[in-house]
């Protein structure tokens, strides 16, 4: 189940370093998008307490999941990889985790298992100290 958050996602430009050379100075390309997770429409209730445990060290006091870009030498470039970021980070964060299932050991492994021991015991067994009485 794929949701696209772009139309809710609120972008706020400023200076970037990294590549550009002297345009680095006078454009703003570096872009932050915000979304609200509890005003959402897309998102159901549950998604959204999922998404709160999962991001939380992406989402501000104020309850906004940040993301930032810099990364692109055009504001256009990085919006959508902000875009593309936002909505990799939810698409994860909403997908179930499949449940392990437990699985016995086969017939083989269990016979190799055994034998290994019956190696082992034999050979302590020859380590031992020869008694009078054995014989």
């Amino acid at each position: 189940m794929k949701i696209n958050i772009t139309p809710e996602i609120v972008f706020q430009t400023a200076r970037s370093g990294g590549k550009g050379g002297q345009n680095v100075n006078k454009v703003e390309t570096m872009v932050e998008g915000r979304w609200h997770i509890a005003t959402s429409a897309l998102l159901t209730d549950e998604q959204k307490h999922i998404l709160q445990e999962k991001l939380a060290n992406r989402i501000t006091s104020d309850g906004h999941l940040l993301v930032k870009s810099q990364s692109k030498r055009t504001q256009l470039g990085n919006k959508e990889e902000v875009i593309n970021k936002m909505n990799l980070l939810v698409f994860q964060a909403l997908q179930k985790k499949k449940t392990r299932l437990a699985t016995k050991p086969g017939k083989g492994a269990v016979e190799k298992r055994i034998e290994g021991k019956k190696l082992d015991g034999r050979k302590k067994e020859g380590r031992r100290k020869v008694n009078r009485h054995d014989y």
